[in-house]
């Protein structure tokens, strides 16, 4: 008998001129050589626990304070980037090789229902918005006494 090897089978010893071109534009672009970057990655966070209640760290680095907006709606907290693009005002000709800079909305939600959301302080330094929030003081039922009849 002989066997029937499908052609995706990965030990395929014929060449392929575009497969060459995608191995070396992996290899140089570190990603398929025809592929857009279709996906834009939400911004990384780091959420600290503080004495008074959380501290949240956002990396937004290259966005003017006037692009970046943090509201509260509910229990939820929703933090609100816009990048906007140049490149086609400066560049008509389109001498660009590769383009790896993203623009766009980046939107990231929070729940927030432990914290004192009339107390949340922001700032943005460095490329990092912080925002301080600190936790609800529990707040006890109000007791009261019943009649017995």
């Amino acid at each position: 008998m002989f066997e029937i090897i499908p052609m995706t089978h990965p030990n395929r010893s014929f060449f392929s001129p575009f497969r060459e071109m995608d191995n070396l534009a992996r290899a140089f672009f570190n990603e398929p050589f025809f592929s857009e970057n279709a996906e834009i990655r939400p911004f990384r966070t780091d959420i600290r626990k503080t004495e008074e209640g959380f501290q949240l760290e956002a990396d937004l680095p290259g966005f003017d304070k006037k692009d970046i907006s943090v509201g509260v709606e509910g229990d939820v907290l929703t933090i609100r980037a816009q990048r906007h693009s140049d490149t086609e005002d400066k560049d008509k000709k389109n001498n660009y090789v590769r383009i790896e800079r993203s623009y766009g909305s980046y939107e990231r939600s929070f729940d927030v229902s432990g914290i004192d959301t009339e107390n949340i302080g922001a700032k943005y330094e460095n490329g990092v918005l912080i925002l301080n929030m600190p936790k609800k003081e529990p707040v006890s039922p109000p007791q009261r006494q019943l009649t017995i009849e």
